[in-house]
This record gives structure tokens, C-alpha cells and sequence, in this order.
């Protein structure tokens, strides 16, 4: 079943109803997988031994339209979500994307709408087009200048100056502050740490450094292959000293710092070592529409079947607020204290 338009613009900002969950943390931000599908093969997300040619993706039926995904962030901003991210997968493999954007820019109350790519198929054309329909921000994943590193990393042979010409293409539509990610993962990319803070230094990007995590069950984490976020700090505070600064928002994921010579900014996020779950305000909702209340969660809340079956903007307001409302998750903090072992969905699906 397909939402009518008028359907979803009846969900307006005069019934914003702010939710809180057990702990006291507001719903604020909702990441949105557009698709579970990726061209990239990322060692620390997608290892090609797992997501190879016999893997079985969503079908394209089961993903949610554009006009669900809108009545449902309209029902998730009148709850109190002022931030929505587009990921994937990768989500510049959803077509007519810009559509999207477009119909989430209109709606009243939200603050930013953001997107997270790997850049390989971000053109000039894609980005203007995107800016145009009303997207303000873009997050351009990259682990390494090197070719050889950073094909090492996502395994598909994409040159590290592909992504730097994304990047030049965002920043020529508009899209900024770019923000850079690089996941950091001991043998495979720390000497990449230095050569990345130089590039982006003083460009007006934002380089954010992020512990390898053990999202999922199939990237092969192991403790021993993180470097701590104290451990990426010592490197640059050596090379250019740093200085640390206030977080831009309440729940914001990134520690955020600055180089002592003025030449901008950069963040840190270190889930493994230093979690910040009692400040998480994110919600995640997965291409086939499941409600997911952590990154680390074993098993997400259909959403789209009532939505399909007819089920009112009202109820489906309610039975995302008594999801939300029970909420206990906190699973990093639990595996600093003990070891946890339960099967979680995969970083591809939920997007990151």
C-alpha cells in the first residue's frame, strides 16, 4: 500500500509531542537507511567474504517509498526529531534521490537534513541537485589517502581521488561543513592518522577519527584491533597541539577538538572506549522500515506493516512513542563493564 501525499502533510508542527525514554533522553535525531545495499565491500562493515555474490539483499518491494519514509519522519518530527540523516547502505544508489530530500526539506520543525556517503558516486550534478532539493549537510566516509591503504579498506579498488573529487563537488554545491569519517583499525590504516589531519587541515572540513566498533556480527572485531580515541589524541597533540572544545549540541556523538594554531577542527568518536550512551537522542529506521533504538540492537520494530495495512497517523505516532518511551539501550557502557554477546544487526542495514 501506497501513503497519499496529503496523507503525510497532514502530520504537522503544531502536534509536536517531545518523547523521553527511560534514562531521561529525548528522541532528537533519526538516521534513515534508504537501501542495505552497498558498492563498496568496507572491511569493518560489509567484508566481501560475507556480502558476496550470494548474498541475499532486501528485495525492492520491501523498501520503504518515498512517500512512507516521509509520513513516517513527519510522525517522528512531531515527536520531537529535529535532525534526520539519510544513510544506507549507500544511499546514492537509491534513485531519484533528490525527490526524497525534497519532500523531507518541506517538512516544518525540522532543523537539518544531512546525508552519509562513501562518495564514489557523488558527481557535481548529484550534488547540486541535492543542495537544490534542500540537503544542507553531507558526511563523505574516507580511511586513507593512500591508495593502497584506503583499497585495503573498501575492497572494491575506488581510489582515495575519487572521494577527494567528492568531496571538491560537495563543497562546490554547498554542502558544508563537510564532515570527513575514518574509521581507524590497528593494522590496517593508523598510519593513515598524521597524512589525514594534514590534508584537511585548514580546509573548513571536519576530519572525524571513530574507533573501530563491533557493529554487527560479521566484521571480525577484536578488542586489540581498536585504537583509543586517547591514542589518536596523543599522536596529533604532538604533531600540532590541540585544544578541546564544547559539543555543539546536547547528544552530539563527536568529541570535538581544535588544532592550538587555529587551522580548524576535528572530532573524535570512541563508542568503545568511551561511551556516550546515556546522551544518545538516535533513532534509526531501517530500509524496510524497522524502528531500530540502538546501533548494537539484536532485532528492530516493524513499522511498516501497520503502516501498509492502514493503521492511522495517530496510532503510529503512539506506537512509536511507547517504543521509544521503554527504551533501555545502552550497549556500550554494558561492554565496558562485562562482555556482551548477543547477535546484532548489521552497520549496512541500519546505516552506521
Amino acid at each position: 500500500m501506497t501513503i497519499p501525499v496529503v496523507a503525510a502533510s497532514s502530520v504537522g508542527r503544531n502536534e509536536r509531542q517531545p518523547v523521553i525514554d527511560t534514562l531521561r533522553r529525548p528522541l532528537h535525531d533519526l538516521r534513515i537507511s534508504l537501501t542495505d545495499r552497498c558498492n563498496f565491500r568496507c572491511v569493518y562493515c560489509m567484508p566481501r567474504k560475507i556480502f558476496g555474490a550470494g548474498y541475499h539483499f532486501l528485495p525492492q518491494a520491501s523498501l520503504l517509498t518515498f512517500e512512507e519514509i516521509e509520513l513516517l519522519s513527519r510522525v517522528f518530527v512531531s515527536l520531537g526529531v529535529e535532525k534526520i540523516r539519510l544513510t544506507g547502505g549507500e544511499p546514492l544508489l537509491r534513485p531519484e534521490l533528490p525527490q526524497l530530500v525534497e519532500r523531507l526539506a518541506s517538512i516544518e520543525g525540522l532543523k537539518d537534513l544531512t546525508l552519509t556517503t562513501n562518495g564514489a558516486l557523488l558527481t557535481a550534478k548529484i550534488a547540486q541537485d541535492l543542495r537544490a532539493a534542500g540537503l544542507r549537510r553531507i558526511t563523505i566516509s574516507l580511511d586513507a589517502l593512500d591508495d593502497a591503504v584506503f583499497q585495503r579498506m573498501n575492497d572494491v579498488g575506488v581510489p582515495a581521488s575519487r572521494i577527494l573529487e567528492a568531496i571538491d563537488c560537495a563543497a562546490v554545491a554547498g554542502l558544508a561543513p563537510i564532515k570527513i569519517d575514518m574509521v581507524v583499525r590497528r593494522g590496517y590504516n593508523e598510519q593513515a592518522i598524521t597524512p589525514m589531519a594534514e590534508y584537511f587541515r585548514g580546509t573548513g572540513h571536519i576530519l572525524r577519527f571513530i574507533e573501530f566498533m563491533d557493529v554487527g556480527n560479521t566484521n571480525g572485531w577484536r578488542r586489540e584491533e581498536v585504537i583509543p580515541a586517547a591514542e589518536i589524541l596523543a599522536v596529533l597533540r604532538e604533531r600540532w597541539g590541540i585544544v578541546p572544545l564544547e559539543p555543539a549540541y546536547y547528544g552530539e556523538v563527536a568529541e570535538r577538538w581544535a588544532y592550538a594554531d587555529g587551522a580548524g577542527e576535528f572530532g573524535i568518536i570512541a563508542s568503545v572506549t568511551q561511551p556516550f550512551c546515556r546522551t544518545c537522542t538516535r533513532a534509526r529506521l531501517s530500509a524496510e522500515g524497522k524502528l531500530y533504538t540502538c546501533l548494537f540492537a539484536h532485532n528492530g520494530f516493524d513499522l511498516c506493516t501497520p503502516l501498509r495495512a492502514g493503521l492511522g497517523i495517530e496510532e503510529m505516532r503512539e506506537l512509536i512513542r511507547q517504543r521509544w518511551s521503554v527504551r533501555t539501550d545502552r550497549y556500550s557502557e554494558l561492554r565496558v563493564e562485562r562482555p556482551v554477546h548477543w547477535k546484532k544487526v548489521e552497520m549496512s542495514h541500519i546505516g552506521g
